[in-house]
């Protein structure tokens, strides 16, 4: 493997040119492999991807909207001290943004103590005052949270950003992991990695755990994923999760609304339904709430919410907590609701509806990155080193017509790892998606989505944007070749 320097940027496999203590055996395994091999290996991995129909949807692409995941065969490798901080980190984040839904559908007191500002949260599109009062089973709002994290120039973990209502992603962490196992057996060889094999039964548990205040103690809730249909650009990972979860999967118009309960039609008539796992957005949820248009949701659903014969998780209304504006008041909620501090960072951030904090921003347009506090998928969104002026002006008027819109944060250095495309190694700018389950108790899957921007010297990651991923080692250890007494050699305690 002909190696690059790290140079200003954090790298995750190299200190200088020299890999990593925790890569060194990577490293080692990866050198073995002629340029011939590599190639090969790497279009097979290309090939099981498209084989299996491993997808997402690209809406307004060109010459269809169909691509399969790219993938890079590069792990990202997190030693198992490092991976405690930030699991520490996931639970106590996700565990003060729950009591914050909480309280803002409920008492208010973080508003009333003036902690956060009353008119951000009123104002905000998806603060549903319809949601007020209601009681969610067992007083839990994220049922799944897809946590957003990147490394600094000094290595340093910050969220980026916290994804509350329908996180998408998780099976592709999953398949990643298949793909390499599969592709690159070699690589698991001299290595301990936390598995990913208990997750699925961990996710299942937690979504059980949901059971509405209406059921019956003694009757096993009946579960199903709730999918916006095969058009969807996350349809692949629906298909995957219902499977996994061994529940029904369905449209809008696989389910009614009887007597403020909800029923599944099927072949033998009609079927309650306890928990819905939903992947549509609120605005779609129910059409005599929501948008009239919707034909993606089920008419009359939140009345059976409101009345606790149902459970839809996540919980209708988390928009309000994940908004890039809110964002800035995490470590807040973390002091006030927990009376702790953050384990992991914020990135610093400015909010445009501050006359002092819009002034500077607007001078410093062309250093910084500025986003719209609703948007997500890279959309709407300045990179200013990267911008021109044209652009730079676009989005100065846009601050100045609507500064609640927009939030504004340095340019980071995200950290580097090399990718393999192409027939070479090259540095790409990475981040990580961790996902955590959440009911009685909190679950984060080891590892997560590692996602790279694949396009050399691009800052964005995301999928429809250009961006591809990588498997996620959770390193318990390095296997110790030992010798036996009878001579034999031991992996992993094993003869």
């Amino acid at each position: 493997m002909k190696l690059y320097e790290s140079g200003l940027f954090f790298d995750e496999m190299l200190d200088g040119n020299q890999p990593k203590p925790h890569y060194r055996s990577f490293h080692r395994k990866l050198s073995a492999f002629s340029k011939e091999q590599l190639e090969e290996k790497n279009q097979q991995a290309q090939s099981s991807f498209l084989r299996q129909g491993i997808t997402f949807t690209v809406y307004g692409a060109q010459g269809g909207t169909e691509r399969t995941m790219p993938f890079d065969f590069v792990p990202i490798i997190i030693p198992n001290k490092q991976w405690a901080v930030i699991e520490a980190g996931m639970k106590q984040r996700v565990e003060a943004l729950n009591s914050f839904l909480h309280d803002v559908y409920h008492e208010q007191c973080i508003l009333q103590d003036d902690v956060i500002p009353k008119w951000l949260v009123e104002s905000n599109p998806y603060y549903f005052k319809e949601i007020l009062g209601v009681q969610v089973p067992i007083d839990n709002h994220i049922f799944l949270a897809g946590i957003d994290l990147i490394r600094d120039e000094n290595g340093v973990y910050r969220v980026l950003e916290d994804n509350l209502r329908n996180p998408s992603g998780m099976s592709y962490v999953f398949q990643n992991r298949y793909v390499m196992k599969e592709v690159y057996p070699e690589f698991f060889s001299k290595h301990t990695i936390l598995s990913l094999e208990r997750q699925m039964a961990l996710m299942k548990k937690a979504l059980l755990a949901h059971r509405p205040r209406k059921l019956d103690a003694s009757a096993d809730p009946k579960a199903v994923l709730l999918t916006a249909g095969m058009y969807n650009s996350a349809y692949y990972d629906h298909v995957f999760l219902a499977q996994q979860l061994n529940i029904p999967l369905v449209e809008g118009r696989d389910l009614i609304v009887q007597g403020d309960m909800v029923y599944m039609k099927t072949i033998y008539g009609l079927e309650q339904v306890d928990i819905i796992y939903r992947r549509i957005d609120d605005d779609f949820l129910d059409s005599t709430v929501f948008r009239e248009d919707s034909l993606l949701g089920v008419a009359n659903i939140m009345a059976a919410y409101k009345a606790g014969n149902v459970a839809l998780l996540n919980a209708v209304g988390n928009g309000v907590a994940d908004d890039k504006a809110i964002y800035a008041y995490v470590p807040d909620m973390i002091r006030y609701y927990l009376k702790e501090e953050p384990i992991l960072e914020n990135v610093v951030t400015y909010l445009l509806h501050d006359d002092e904090q819009r002034a500077w921003v607007l001078d410093h347009l062309h250093e910084l990155v500025v986003k719209n506090v609703s948007a997500s998928g890279g959309y709407d969104m300045l990179i200013g080193p990267h911008a021109s002026d044209e652009e730079i002006a676009l989005f100065r008027q846009k601050i100045l017509e609507n500064p609640h819109q927009y939030i504004a944060q340095p340019t980071i250095q995200l950290s580097r790892a090399p990718a393999y495309q192409d027939g070479r190694f090259y540095p790409c700018h990475v981040d990580l998606r961790v996902y955590v389950m959440k009911s009685d108790d909190i679950y984060v899957l080891p590892g997560g989505l590692s996602r790279v921007a694949l396009k050399e010297g691009s800052l964005v990651v995301n999928s429809s944007q250009g961006g591809g991923a990588k498997d996620t080692w959770i390193l318990k250890e390095e296997i110790q070749h030992a010798k036996s007494s009878s001579g034999c050699t031991i992996l992993d305690g094993k003869i």
